[in-house]
């Protein structure tokens, strides 16, 4: 399997090449060649095997240049019950006829960054081990993907972490998961601005090549296809857990902001998964919802970017979203550097045209937006109706997973987070009297001593962190 770029790099390069990447050298995201298609044969074998023997049938589809027994390994030691407290690794619970969540909030961090950042810390390793090098990780994090990175990468030999994160914005709970810890490989850097802020920085570091090789900086925010992939896992586990036979489809609705959790469905749909739709479920920052029921994506200013109770999608520039629209021009890289490139940079948007447009509904795509007052009803009507907690992003996805459903064709809502990580919302939605669980070993979490530095919104700044903490 060979990877090349969505803006029309087509150098091909080998899965543990672009491993350590972030961006292409042409600034553009790492694509596969082609989608593995799976039949109706491999389909049927891949039922009712484990999580682990799964992800390791997906991952060796991608991944030749890791030993088939090495990479096993390294799947079977990710994925386990130890680590994600129950065999099945990602349980779908009923919450009414034809609706369900897939838990994937289950892993040390409380989120569904773990699903794929776990397996991303073990194969780094190996890597860097393999090569006898190091890496400075540099990332954003708008709530999840940050705490998830560290707990990964805490104690890896050869790994540092530098994550940004737009101070102010997470909830308590989350920026204590970060900043809390005091190992000496991680680096908690909190922007002063938005979530935006910090990811134009780190696309900024990953488009200075001399800077990044010199640095030795690669990426774990989904703009890394490694983590992309892992998360391709879980849509065929809940496909699975479903459907009683092959025949059958279903629909999963996915809270989105960067658009990586869904790029990954729209990964497993174009290997021949049968979805119906696709469904994106923002919040009140609804760039992706806007586009697609107008055609158009616009880019939101860091004064337009709205700090909601779902924290973690007040994004407004979806850097996993160019992978999507590399597919739908027929991966013509000229076309997708004109639209993320050249349209951005001038004009902060860009509109398909009508063609091309009207190719997005074969893609099974759709869309819906909730609000605050929305996010407050359904984590009250699912508590009180159904007896489960949610958090207040999967409470956007099951608010329109619910107005989008479509009779005879299960839906399935991703969770992405316990609770417990907002629970400021929770006593808003439910009163004070409810308390969302957390484990008892994070009981104390927000009042742990932190370690953290506020930076500007500033590359030559966090370039210069990076100088003053990474030998050269």
């Amino acid at each position: 399997m060979k990877y090349i770029s969505t803006r029309g790099d087509q150098t091909p390069r080998r899965f543990c090449e672009i491993l350590l990447e972030g961006l292409a050298p042409d600034g553009g995201l790492y694509l596969p060649v082609s989608y593995p298609v799976i039949d109706a044969a491999r389909l049927a074998r891949w039922r009712g095997l484990s999580y682990a023997e799964l992800a390791f049938e997906i991952l060796s589809l991608y991944i030749d240049d890791i030993p088939p027994l090495e990479l096993k390994a390294l799947v079977d030691r990710t994925y386990t019950a130890e680590v994600f407290g129950t065999a099945a690794i990602t349980p779908l619970t009923a919450l009414e006829p034809g609706l369900c969540l897939e838990g994937l909030s289950n892993g040390p961090t409380l989120a569904f960054k773990d699903m794929a950042m776990q397996l991303l810390g073990n194969l780094f390793e190996y890597e860097l081990g393999r090569r006898g090098e190091q890496l400075n990780i540099l990332g954003a994090t708008s709530g999840d993907t940050g705490s998830a990175a560290e707990y990964a990468m805490r104690g890896k030999k050869g790994v540092r972490v530098f994550m940004l994160s737009p101070h102010g914005r997470m909830s308590p709970f989350q920026q204590a998961q970060m900043f809390s810890l005091q190992d000496e490989n991680i680096h908690n850097l909190a922007v002063e601005g938005v979530f935006d802020d910090a990811q134009d920085i780190v696309k900024a570091v990953s488009n200075d090549l001399e800077f990044k090789r010199a640095y030795r900086i690669g990426t774990v925010n989904s703009i890394n296809w490694a983590r992309l992939l892992a998360q391709v896992v879980y849509y065929f586990a809940g496909y699975f857990q479903a459907t009683k036979s092959n025949d059958e489809v279903v629909s999963f609705t996915v809270p989105s902001g960067n658009f990586g959790n869904v790029c990954a469905g729209h990964v497993a749909r174009m290997m021949g998964l049968p979805v119906k739709h696709l469904v994106v479920a923002t919040n009140e920052n609804n760039v992706l919802e806007e586009f697609f029921r107008t055609g158009t994506y616009r880019v939101r200013a860091s004064s337009e970017t709205y700090e909601t109770s779902s924290p973690s999608m007040d994004i407004s520039k979806a850097s996993n979203f160019e992978r999507f629209i590399c597919d739908l021009v027929g991966r013509d890289g000229a076309r997708t550097k004109a639209l993320f490139h050249d349209a951005i940079v001038g004009e902060g948007a860009f509109t398909l045209t009508a063609e091309e447009f009207a190719r997005v509904a074969g893609y099974g795509f759709q869309a819906g937006r909730s609000t605050h007052a929305d996010r407050l009803a359904t984590i009250r009507a699912t508590f009180e109706g159904q007896g489960v907690l949610i958090d207040t992003h999967t409470a956007d996805g099951v608010k329109v997973a619910r107005e989008l459903r479509e009779e005879g064709v299960p839906m399935i809502v991703l969770e992405t987070a316990l609770p417990a990580k907002f629970e400021g919302t929770i006593a808003e939605a439910l009163g004070s009297e409810v308390k969302a669980p957390r484990p008892a070993a994070l009981a104390d979490l927000e009042s742990r001593p932190k370690r953290f530095q506020v930076v500007p919104a500033d590359t030559q700044v966090v370039k210069q962190y990076i100088r003053d903490h990474v030998p050269l």
